[in-house]
């Protein structure tokens, strides 16, 4: 039986250089190299700011789908505005004066693996012919999606005829010749306190490791994290979440450039030198407008100054930021759980192999334990090291006996010091989800979200919570609130919203993101199975199957792994939900 057509709608973009064949001919190296370029450091990480994906290349164009209209709409016109930051750094002065024509459309796509094909992508294709060379092409279609929500001007294109099409298509235009408006008015509509906390927005970029020891990324990382956290205690101030400006890890972008990407007004980069027992810490300051440094400063200090450091740093910054901040701002920062700087070390490590393994790997449970070892009152060591027992308890990788136990015992420490601390308050509200505590785990993330309203990892938790307790649809709107504040998102972050379009009976949706998971966990392929199972893709789900077999671990249980799947799941229909799914893909007897 042959499997049904999927098929979704969808925004297109179609981007194609102008005179492609003309580059090539006179200097092929050159044009292959700067196009590859573009891909990996321009086309790639702004299309996934705003929420796309590439679909592909092909020789001379981008081929991106994006779920949101305006998201595209907005990436494709920045892309024609910050073009020439990327192209001028071509060696040849001819490719510095390549160009794309950029389409944008709405339509019908039809899903083939990792391709996509149909009347959306056609008519993408033959509307980019049309744009201005520099310039954004939009269907009719398209305008009418976004005339309300965007600033952006597009003049009238009047009525063309498209090649291969019958139909002939309205169309609208925009480049920087056609304008005179500044790149400002990308800026979405949105309310007005919304448009006046754009004006204390800031982004910490990841500080580059300048240690000789490569192993000391997580170091450089878990400064930039402790300084966003720092910063996005200020309700005022709107701090970009942490996976946006990782987004930016590792490239050689112009600070103003990336500010402009991320959509905020100041931006904080910098740098880390460690070596023996001494720190030396850079850090600028940078208005995002006029690329100007409002403060810069570099720290030499004993690596045990590197909290007051820290503090120094976030005061610093906030104390310089115009009047527009509260009075407040200026005020010492809340002090970190502990004063110990190899417990602190100790914890950026573990936390940082917990992230980056998705819990599989045992290293992380040890580098913890040592830092409580060292200091046995450090809440944030115990949170971590409860939501990373607590996770154990599905991910069918590394079993640690009694991790439900240890997970409780973790929690009351770190509650003992960690009433006040939204960070810490968001871990335990998630670890008492996967404990099947509800009411607990919703007091505790309310919390959190009442002291930071803008964290997004605390909005993906609230979702998961409302999933849990039958709130499927409310669970599923928050989190797409905090995706859109966060395209960046991990992936192993995204799973909650997978289990509430499960929930919803949404099994297509579902597997949309367990596939694109680029490096999943085991209990995930069992997921993949039961959703199949659901859709009679039992051909598919068989196969699933037996990869969530292959992928456990040998000490793994998967009827222990359902029973407390199902335990977090208030409704009985939801709990039955996905224990038939297990059964049907034959994963449980």
């Amino acid at each position: 039986m042959s499997q049904p057509t999927e098929r979704r709608l969808a925004a297109i973009v179609m981007a194609d250089v102008v005179g492609y064949s003309g580059y090539i001919q006179r200097d092929e190296v050159g044009t292959r190299t700067l196009f590859q370029k573009l891909e990996k450091n321009f086309f790639l990480p702004l299309s996934r700011m705003h929420g796309g994906r590439i679909i592909k290349t092909m020789g001379d164009a981008f081929l991106m789908e994006f779920s949101s209209v305006l998201n595209a709409v907005t990436c494709a016109v920045e892309l024609q505005m910050q073009m020439h930051l990327h192209v001028n750094e071509a060696e040849s002065l001819d490719l510095r004066g390549l160009q794309f024509r950029i389409a944008v459309n709405l339509g019908d796509i039809i899903v083939e693996g990792d391709d996509i094909h149909g009347d959306g992508v056609n008519v993408a294709a033959r509307l980019q012919t049309h744009a201005d060379p520099g310039g954004v092409c939009i269907s009719d279609a398209v305008l009418t999606q976004v005339r309300a929500k965007t600033d952006i001007s597009f003049e009238d294109g009047g009525v063309v005829s498209l090649k291969g099409i019958a139909e002939e298509y309205q169309i609208h235009q925009w480049s920087k010749v056609r304008t005179a408006k500044k790149s400002t008015a990308l800026a979405i509509r949105e309310p007005i306190a919304l448009e006046a906390a754009r004006q204390a927005s800031i982004a910490v970029l990841p500080f580059e490791n300048l240690s000789t020891d490569p192993e000391q990324e997580f170091f450089s990382d878990g400064i930039t994290e402790d300084i966003i956290t720092e910063l996005s205690r200020f309700r005022d101030l709107h701090v970009k979440a942490r996976n946006s400006s990782f987004a930016f890890k590792g490239q050689r972008m112009d600070a103003t450039e990336a500010g402009e990407a991320l959509g905020v007004k100041y931006l904080v980069e910098g740098s880390v030198r460690k070596a023996g027992s001494r720190v030396r810490i850079s850090v600028q300051l940078i208005d995002v407008e006029d690329g100007g440094h409002i403060w810069a400063e570099r720290y030499d200090r004993d690596l045990e100054d590197v909290f007051a450091l820290q503090d120094e740093v976030t005061r610093s910054i906030t104390s310089v930021l115009p009047n527009r901040l509260r009075s407040d701002m200026s005020e010492r920062v809340q002090r970190k759980s502990t004063t110990n700087f190899s417990a602190y070390e100790l914890f950026l490590q573990g936390r940082w192999i917990f992230l980056t393994s998705s819990g599989a790997d045992s290293r992380a449970v040890n580098s913890l334990e040592r830092a409580l070892a060292i200091d046995p009152n450090y809440a944030h060591a115990h949170a971590v090291l409860a939501n990373l027992y607590a996770y154990s308890l599905f991910s069918l990788g590394v079993w640690y006996g009694d991790p439900e136990d240890r997970a409780r015992k973790h929690l009351g420490e770190a509650l003992k010091a960690g009433q006040a601390d939204p960070t810490i308050l968001t871990l335990v509200a998630e670890t008492y989800y996967w404990l099947g505590e509800s009411d607990r785990a919703r007091k505790h993330i309310e919390a959190a979200l009442r002291i930071n309203p803008h964290d997004v990892l605390s909005r993906v938790v609230y979702g998961s919570i409302l999933n849990g307790a039958g709130q499927s649809e409310d669970g599923l709107r928050v989190m797409k609130e905090a995706i859109g504040m966060d395209p960046q998102i991990l992936d192993f972050t995204k799973e909650p919203m997978a289990e509430c379009l499960y929930m919803l009976r949404r099994y297509e949706d579902c597997l949309d993101i367990l596939m694109s998971w680029q490096d999943p966990p085991p209990h995930t392929y069992g997921q993949i199975a039961a959703c199949y199972a659901h859709l009679g893709r039992m051909g598919d789900s068989e196969n699933a199957a037996n990869m969530s077999r292959q992928a456990c671990a040998v000490s793994s249980d998967f009827a222990r792994y359902a029973r407390y799947h199902a335990r977090i799941c208030q409704m009985p229909e939801d709990k039955e939900n996905w224990l038939s799914g297990y059964r049907m893909a034959g994963l449980l007897d």
